[in-house]
């Protein structure tokens, strides 16, 4: 399963000649609210079974969790599903709040 730091997102979301990953946040809605990275798209982990045919199998996906533990399983599952280029955030929102922008809401 491939990782990637918050700053290395960061990076490619800045970065005006990469085209843009998913971002997909694995969280439940209630965390979702408090706080996101901007441009994430909300599939709950225990939905991602029944909606995987809602992603593209060939696009970038950055899978984003609260520190990167459930989003790590959501990779590893939709690595089994056939999805060659998905990649864990390490850290999750906890570490984009503290290395990228201080300002978002923590819990």
């Amino acid at each position: 399963m491939r990782q990637m730091s918050v700053t290395e997102l960061a990076d490619w979301l800045a970065d005006p000649e990469r085209a843009k990953p998913m971002l997909l946040d694995v969280r439940e809605p209630a965390e979702f609210d408090i706080c996101r990275i901007p441009g994430a798209e909300l599939m709950p982990m225990g939905t991602v079974p029944a909606r995987q045919q809602e992603l593209d199998p060939d696009a970038d996906i950055v899978v984003i969790c609260h520190h990167g533990g459930r989003s790590a399983q959501v990779c590893m599952f939709l690595e089994r599903q056939g999805f060659s280029r998905v990649v864990n955030l390490a850290g999750g929102v906890h570490a984009w709040a503290e290395l990228v922008d201080p300002a978002m809401p923590r819990y």
